[in-house]
């Protein structure tokens, strides 16, 4: 698979600055340890009876919270990938909110199916669940996918498989996602970075995205058109 990639290290590296975290939101609510418990407690039930695959397809491919005995490349038919969550933390601040990727409807997504060891289940979904969710609303964005790998399906746990109704999703064309994710930048990093590392883990996978391939390429313009007008 050719892998020549417009948007550069070097280019993502004219993205990243250093962004205080604002800290949580003091007008929503946040999990406690006993919603996360909860909420682990439940899962690990529906479970109980077989393996453990999480879906991946974004950060958890390279940046996981568990140790997964076997890995395969699958297709969850009926979602694709999408910046579609504004987020104003993490990869993104208040004064300039980012874009989180996620799933929405329509389409297919091939990403990579994680089977976890069957020994401390709960354990290792709440370790999950304090990864991905901070506030309750975001449990009814956890989905159990059918995942199809080569004529075999497998049911996995996937996390921001979102409806147009929840109240972070945006909907924006490619080049507005561009212009945001150029520009974007919190205490974990820029909105750059998180593209540029998901494209190179799902190659590594034999993975190619189209929806993120042309996001790189309009990405490295913006951040080019950036470095233009500051030495304007």
């Amino acid at each position: 698979m050719a892998f020549d990639l417009k948007l550069t290290q070097e280019l993502v590296a004219l993205c990243e600055r250093i962004e205080a975290d604002p800290g949580p939101d003091p007008s929503e609510r946040y999990m406690d340890d006993h919603d996360y418990a909860e909420a682990a407690r439940h899962l690990a039930q529906q479970v109980a009876d077989g393996p453990l695959w999480v879906f991946a397809y974004g950060s958890l491919i390279w940046k996981p919270a568990f140790t997964a005995e076997e890995h395969l490349v699958g297709t969850a038919h009926g979602w694709h990938r999408s910046f579609c969550l504004e987020i104003r933390r993490w990869r993104g601040t208040p004064q300039q909110p980012g874009l989180m990727l996620a799933l929405r409807r329509g389409g297919s997504c091939r990403g990579v199916a994680y089977r976890l060891p069957k020994t401390n289940i709960t354990a290792q979904i709440e370790e999950m669940l304090r990864r991905e969710i901070s506030r309750p609303g975001g449990l009814k964005c956890m989905r159990w996918l059918p995942v199809n790998h080569n004529g075999t399906r497998i049911k996995a746990l996937t996390f921001w498989a979102v409806d147009a109704d929840y109240p972070a999703f945006v909907d924006k064309a490619p080049e507005q996602v561009a212009h945001i994710l150029a520009r974007a930048c919190g205490h974990f990093g820029s909105g750059a970075s998180y593209l540029y590392h998901t494209i190179l883990n799902l190659h590594a996978h034999g993975i190619r995205d189209r929806y993120l391939w042309r996001l790189q390429q309009l990405v490295a313009d913006e951040i080019a058109l950036l470095k233009t007008q500051s030495r304007a």
